[in-house]
């Protein structure tokens, strides 16, 4: 952290307040390098608890900035580190729990602009989301207890993009422990005023964990990180290639290519076939559904939509 970046957040920190010219300053001095390092994200951090009314170019600056450090801070860049998860969570929590709707949001958009995730963060955010529907309390509550055991339309929008987040448990797709705290919240709202929104989510979530495709997965950290070094191995890989092919006539050349392109190689997948296959509902998947459905001895509206939902898509 620069000297003048230090002294610009000591001010703005002192005067529990934050203008738009220091905000503009701050910025050219956090990203000459463009990147934020540690010791400039725990300032940032800092002064966000000390503004006592923060503005949008505040909110913006702090989500822009704490964003690119939790994400990209740490190689590979794009797969948060266990280290960058925990600082997150500890620096977010009071008393276990997330206060600020900025924060909340903060917590949300770093699974989606990420490739992965740790688990723990994951958790971590939709124990926050589901804690404010069961008490009433927290930020997608305006700070006070408004209807418990109801599902506002806030709620739905965070749990939509959390659980479909790239840097979820299942990349663009709800995971099994994500399709069970959706069970678990229709269970606690059932007859409540709960959000439009709330039928199609509850439905769309849980079909898309029982009939979600797994042929696509998403990169994990570790294995991104293999790759990043052997792409940055140049001497011993891509140049060896390159040397061995310069040895090679122009028609070995092409039929290597042809070998690797079409398949000789390696076997074909069959795509289509995969994806129709994990479309269908296993005995596992269904056996799982009907233990959520037996669990209270009765067939509730949000299930008859769920069943039906399946039927259609059969």
């Amino acid at each position: 952290m620069t000297l003048h970046f230090r002294a610009l957040a000591a001010q703005a920190a002192e005067d529990s307040a934050i203008s738009a010219q220091e905000i503009l300053a701050l910025r050219r001095a956090a990203w000459p390098d463009g990147k934020i390092d540690p010791e400039e994200a725990e300032a940032i951090f800092i002064l966000n608890d000390q503004i006592k009314e923060p503005t949008r170019e505040w909110s913006d600056f702090f989500l822009e900035a704490l964003v690119e450090f939790v994400v990209n801070g740490t190689d590979p860049r794009g797969h948060i580190s266990s280290e960058n998860a925990r600082w997150l969570i500890e620096r977010v929590s009071h008393d276990g729990k997330v206060d600020s709707l900025t924060e909340l949001e903060l917590l949300v958009r770093v699974l989606e602009k990420a490739y992965s995730a740790p688990d723990a963060l994951r958790m971590f955010v939709l124990e926050q989301i589901e804690r404010e529907v069961l008490t009433g309390e927290g930020p997608t509550r305006c700070g006070g207890m408004l209807d418990p055991g109801s599902i506002t339309a806030a709620e739905c929008t965070l749990i939509r993009r959390t659980i479909f987040a790239s840097g979820g448990d299942r990349p663009a797709g709800v995971s099994q422990s994500e399709a069970e705290m959706l069970f678990r919240l229709k269970d606690e709202t059932l007859g409540a005023n709960n959000a439009p929104a709330w039928e199609r989510l509850f439905v769309q979530g849980v079909g898309n964990y029982l009939q979600g495709w797994n042929g696509a997965k998403g990169i994990t950290r570790e294995r991104a990180a293999e790759l990043e070094s052997f792409m940055n191995d140049r001497s011993s890989h891509i140049g060896g290639f390159f040397g061995r092919m310069a040895k090679t006539s122009a028609s070995g050349f092409a039929q290597a290519v042809r070998d690797v392109t079409f398949g000789r190689k390696q076997p074909q997948r069959d795509i289509a076939g995969e994806a129709a296959r994990d479309h269908a509902v296993t005995d596992t998947e269904n056996l799982w559904l009907q233990a959520r459905m037996d669990a209270d001895g009765q067939i509730d509206p949000l299930e008859e939509a769920l069943l039906a939902f399946l039927a259609e898509e059969a």
